[in-house]
């Protein structure tokens, strides 16, 4: 069932190298050019992309392992509840854009 660990090594470094540098540097302040106007959810979208990193490690590592059926299924179940909770971070994210947005800046009143 685990298949060649060299495969989910090679699996393992892509994924670290394509999905973990984006969320950390949002976590650190920098805000990629394309999300620049939905700066309200941006920590909560990195907190959700770094859900989607824990779900590869929660697949790959105990394949590399090589551990049991009972263990693998295992993780992958917990994998499942960090898709919910992406899910949940990404649907929070735009709703806190979506009140950013309808609230607007604040203008001085003439009076």
């Amino acid at each position: 069932m685990n298949g060649n660990p060299l495969y989910h090594w090679i699996g393992l470094a892509v994924s670290t190298a394509l999905m973990l540098p984006v969320p950390v540097a949002m976590l650190a302040g920098w805000t990629p050019p394309w999300l620049r106007k939905w700066q309200a959810g941006m920590r909560l979208r990195a907190y959700g992309l770094l859900c989607f990193y824990a779900l590869v490690l929660l697949n790959s590592i105990p394949r590399i392992a090589d551990a049991s059926y009972e263990a693998v299924m295992a993780c992958m179940s917990v994998g499942f509840g960090f898709i919910a909770a992406a899910a949940v971070l990404f649907l929070l994210a735009e709703r806190k854009d979506s009140g950013a947005r309808a609230t607007g800046p604040v203008e001085p009143r003439q009076g």
